[in-house]
């Protein structure tokens, strides 16, 4: 090997740290290939459709007028709307559909329409990308995965309340008639959520549809004459497995202001109650303080913690209910915040707080909306309001007492 003396006894160590460097980069670079990473940056496809559709409706007008800010108040747009007559609300849902499909204030019947809309476009970029050879063939595997899971979220009857296919992919679906519901009921489910696993055939209850699809189902068998309805709400980015991000709050604080978001363009009559099942219960947590009065409970299944050492920390004026599967593993998580990690008291231990209820039948951490389980027929009866029956835990025979 030639030497160069002159240039100091470092200098083999730099060598030995450059190739090191170069060696690191290249693992990285061969890692994100398999991935499908590379494929994805090389692609021309709009990276944030949906920012760059509201990013042309603050420019536009409608018959020379301007239109309201994208996330003006729920309020403001119910009256642009409600000003408009048919053809003029079409109008903006064809032209815009993914700004009006995840428009808080906008009729749910068109937000409807204007999502089936946005979801098509979607479904013809990952048809495309399916066929594009610029990715890996993981890249187009997930293309076709994602192709499917849109084919799905089109099929007859369906009613997407909001979709946005940046990143991961944000969902949220309605069963029942949420236009003259009054109690709603809000799904917010865990870690690993996004388009892709929003729905299941296997196990169908593990995700956030089959969870709020069974919850509707048991609400409906609970009281049949109840107005309800019920939202499968994945509309937060999650945390992608069980590291840093799930043992942290920035993605539950994010998601708290778009819970809350969702709610404040509810019906201001409708009577909400928030299932928060895993890592959503952080989410639930987080917002309960600046949640809006119409939210009466807030119930909490398989919870890590909820931000707060007790009820109190909570700040809100909603009944709050909690239960554990005797096999969940989510008991072993240590229940405490240190530094930012970790999620805080246990809302089933009684020094919380909470209402504790049955979860029998529950079978462990993704089981609590099972058919047939004590679980889901708790949190029906909160779901429609009748406290009195519901089932504590045996630890906790007074949870029913003293309610309204």
């Amino acid at each position: 090997m030639t030497s160069f003396p002159g240039l100091g006894p470092s200098f083999g160590f730099l060598q030995s740290t450059a190739w090191r460097a170069a060696l690191a980069l290249l693992v990285v670079f061969v890692m994100l290939a398999l991935t499908g990473w590379t494929a994805i940056r090389n692609t021309k496809e709009d990276a944030n459709p949906l920012a760059t559709a509201r990013a042309a409706w603050r420019h536009a007008t409608l018959h020379g007028r301007s239109l309201p800010a994208p996330d003006a108040a729920p309020g403001t747009l119910r009256a642009f709307f409600a000003s408009l007559d048919r053809a003029e609300r079409q109008q903006l849902a064809d032209r815009y559909p993914l700004v009006v499909g995840n428009m808080g204030g906008a009729p749910v019947d068109l937000r409807y329409r204007a999502n089936r809309t946005a979801i098509d476009a979607a479904r013809k970029v990952e048809q495309r990308r399916m066929g594009d050879h610029r990715l890996t063939p993981v890249g187009r595997q997930e293309a076709g995965r994602l192709m499917h899971r849109m084919e799905s979220l089109m099929s007859p009857g369906r009613q997407i309340l909001a979709f946005d296919p940046a990143g991961d992919g944000r969902a949220a679906e309605v069963f029942g008639d949420l236009a003259t519901a009054d109690r709603v009921s809000v799904v917010v489910p865990g870690v690993d959520t996004n388009l892709s696993t929003f729905e299941r055939t296997a196990k169908a209850t593990a995700a956030p549809v089959g969870m709020a699809e069974s919850l509707y189902g048991a609400e409906r068998s609970a009281r049949p004459g109840a107005r309800t309805a019920v939202i499968a709400w994945a509309d937060y980015t999650t945390p992608s497995g069980l590291g840093v991000e799930a043992a942290t709050g920035q993605l539950a604080e994010a998601g708290a202001v778009r819970l809350r978001a969702l709610v404040d363009a509810l019906p201001e009559t409708d009577d909400v109650s928030l299932f928060c099942h895993s890592y959503g219960s952080v989410v639930c947590g987080v917002a309960a303080r600046s949640l809006p009065g119409n939210v009466t409970d807030i119930a909490v299944a398989g919870s890590p913690g909820m931000r707060a050492g007790n009820l109190a920390g909570l700040g809100t004026h909603a009944r709050v209910w909690a239960m554990r599967d005797a096999d969940d593993w989510i008991q072993d998580v240590p229940y405490l915040e240190v530094g930012g990690l970790g999620h805080g008291a246990d809302p089933v231990d009684p020094s919380f707080g909470a209402r504790v209820l049955s979860a029998e039948g529950a079978a462990g951490h993704a089981g609590y909306f099972a058919p047939g389980t004590r679980s889901l027929h708790n949190f029906a009866l909160v779901g429609v309001g009748d406290l009195g029956s519901v089932d504590c835990a045996t630890t906790a025979p007074h949870c029913s007492a003293d309610l309204a």
